[in-house]
């Protein structure tokens, strides 16, 4: 003989498919977020110490940003090419920019260049950059508190 016992209960479960969801949506949210912040960084670039240094004052339109190392190669969108071989990319940076029909002042070349790099190799990447008709420039470089 078989007993069957029926368990009722009156406790009201909740749905927990929302909150389940929200939590998925704010961690997909904030990995986008911590990718573009990482975008402008690279561990190869130590960046050179300055009293003079402070953040921008406002966000740029439309930043590119070009790692220099300390041998003079470049990084740019994760590829590390010689300086001969950069202006493949800075025409791909203006051709985007064009078919947006904005034009190429609007774009802000960073650089961020070892703080052992040839100064030199500064100016003959500023120069590269100036030939592909870019104007504005952003050096970047820590900032020394002065303790």
């Amino acid at each position: 003989m078989r007993l069957t016992t029926k368990k009722t209960s009156d406790m009201a479960e909740g749905d927990l498919t929302p909150m389940i969801d929200m939590t998925f949506q704010l961690i997909a949210f904030f990995m986008v977020l911590i990718n573009f912040t990482q975008s402008e960084q690279n561990e190869k670039i130590q960046l050179p110490e300055s009293t003079l240094a402070k953040p921008p004052d406002k966000p740029m339109d439309y930043p590119v940003t070009l790692h220099l190392t300390k041998e003079g190669t470049v990084i740019i969108g994760g590829q590390e090419v010689f300086m001969e071989g950069l202006k493949p990319y800075l025409q791909k940076e203006a051709y985007v920019l064009e078919s947006q029909n904005r034009p190429l002042t609007e774009a802000t070349i960073i650089i961020r260049a070892h703080r052992d790099a040839q100064t030199g190799k500064v100016q003959e990447l500023i120069k590269v950059c100036q030939e592909n008709r870019f104007e504005t420039f952003a050096l970047r470089a820590k900032e020394d508190v002065g303790n």
